[in-house]
């Protein structure tokens, strides 16, 4: 906790007392030791990272060879350009997606949602809970467990196109399938019976689970 609270201090005089300094008109976000830093032209994002360089030397740092890097976010000079066309920040991936107006009308947008690498981490946690495991418990006992990890998720990186959750929220149902096929295996551990029972309970209690409340279906596990 000490290192962390000293490199975030650290960088607030490296990084954003200099940035301010020194391109006060280009914004930037950081958190701990990831930021993001908006420039008008590639030539000039070019410019202030040869001067970030500088910067983080004359300071003993290093800025990370792999994760720093220039990005177009203009989706319409996407095709002139040979960098990056896409970046990950805080658990979110900003890249050109379809948006619907609030007119109802579609258009191509730089914009983020959840990263495959969060969504991986998301379904790694679904696997460690080992809900099929849990026979001796109820259905309303899992819930009670898991709901506020599903809840946190939702309320972060649901923020941001939240139907790019729905993938990743199907993964614990199919979790939730094998409980009902392992609870149940005197009744036989049809797939087809299981989704049946799951689909009617989340029809009749919507609010057991935090994501059946956002119509999230089911798959085959």
């Amino acid at each position: 906790m000490v290192s962390a609270v000293l490199s975030n201090l650290f960088l607030h005089y490296v990084f954003d007392k200099w940035m301010e300094r020194n391109f006060p008109n280009n914004p930037f976000a950081r958190y701990a030791d990831d930021a993001v830093v908006h420039c008008r032209s590639e030539a000039q994002a070019r410019y202030l990272k040869a001067r970030l360089e500088q910067r983080f030397q004359e300071c003993k740092l290093e800025l990370h060879p792999e994760k720093t890097q220039i990005v177009c976010c203009n989706v319409g000079k996407q095709q002139n350009t040979q960098v990056a066309k896409k970046f990950d920040f805080l658990g979110y991936c900003f890249r050109a997606r379809l948006v619907r107006r609030r007119d109802g009308q579609m258009f191509v947008g730089f914009t983020p949602a959840i990263s495959p690498r969060s969504a991986k981490k998301i379904r790694q946690q679904a696997r460690r809970w080992r809900l099929h495991l849990r026979t001796s418990q109820s259905l309303d006992d899992i819930a009670k467990a898991v709901n506020p990890a599903i809840r946190g998720w939702l309320n972060y990186y649901g923020a941001y196109q939240r139907s790019s959750l729905g993938p990743v929220l199907r993964h614990i149902n199919s979790h939730l399938l094998k409980w009902v096929k392992r609870k149940y295996k005197k009744r036989g551990r049809s797939t087809k019976r299981a989704k049946a029972l799951l689909e009617a309970v989340a029809y009749h209690r919507p609010e057991l689970f935090v994501h059946w409340q956002f119509g999230v279906g089911f798959t085959a596990g």
